[in-house]
């Protein structure tokens, strides 16, 4: 049996206890990385532990895909994939376009997500069959725009430092086609494409908690999200999403090389 809103919704809030006391107060930050910067908080953590135990505690025999605590059941008909927080550098910096992002896979496709951003107030929920906004704007359903033409289109990416070599050729040839291009917003960018307010995020180098709770929310607010060679988008890697079909088809193409 599926999990209903209620549930997703008792996670994101459980998850928001632990990282809004922590946001924009000085977190105590600690480097996975060697070599490298890859930031991760106390509140990373302890969300993670959060929204674990009320899933360990209501569906036992669930699979669980965590960024910060590793993973079980992998296997299993149904697997949660979690990032507690999406945009770790945001959350440092006191940028507020950071979030939560819990989604559940059936049988390895994501069939359930949810965006929570508790500093703004808003939730971006897909329940198997419609996405649906509730934030300082209301209440609606989520529908993404009907762009015709790639060059019409509102380009986001977190940085343009995530590609290099041939990827970044391959980027800059998307991005020299779009309207306009944005960087930074992590999560958040997905959460606009979802609404309706972008229509193209192209990102290099993820893994699968970076979108396995984002797939739900755009597919059934009518978008598009897959690899660069078209694949499936779960397990992360090379990722382009796209608010219309038109648009997904002629990035596609340049991404593809």
């Amino acid at each position: 049996m599926l999990p209903d809103r209620a549930f997703f919704d008792l996670l994101a809030d459980a998850a928001g206890k632990e990282t809004l006391p922590r946001f924009r107060v000085g977190a105590d930050v600690v480097n996975k990385q060697q070599g490298g910067f890859d930031p991760v908080t106390e509140g990373d953590r302890a969300a993670e532990t959060a929204i674990r135990r009320l899933i360990e505690a209501r569906f036992p025999e669930h699979g669980i895909l965590g960024e910060e605590h590793g993973s079980v059941g992998l296997d299993r008909e149904y697997v949660w994939v979690i990032d507690p927080i999406d945009g770790t550098r945001a959350f440092i910096s006191g940028v507020p376009l950071w979030g939560t992002l819990i989604g559940l896979y059936r049988n390895g496709k994501a069939v359930m997500g949810l965006v929570d951003q508790p500093f703004t107030g808003e939730r971006y929920f897909a329940d198997g069959a419609t996405s649906a906004y509730q934030g300082p704007e209301g209440s609606r359903v989520l529908s993404t725009r009907a762009c015709a033409d790639i060059a019409d289109a509102i380009l986001f990416t977190t940085s343009p430092h995530l590609f290099e070599g041939d990827a970044k050729m391959r980027f800059e040839a998307v991005q020299d086609r779009v309207r306009m291009s944005r960087y930074g917003c992590d999560c958040y960018a997905y959460a606009l494409l979802a609404a309706g307010h972008v229509d193209l995020v192209v990102e290099s180098g993820l893994n699968p908690y970076d979108v396995g709770g984002l797939i739900a929310v755009i597919e059934q607010a009518g978008g598009i999200i897959t690899t660069w060679d078209g694949g499936p988008a779960e397990m992360g890697g090379d990722i382009v999403a796209a608010g219309s079909r038109a648009v997904y088809e002629q990035a596609l193409a340049l991404l593809k090389g």
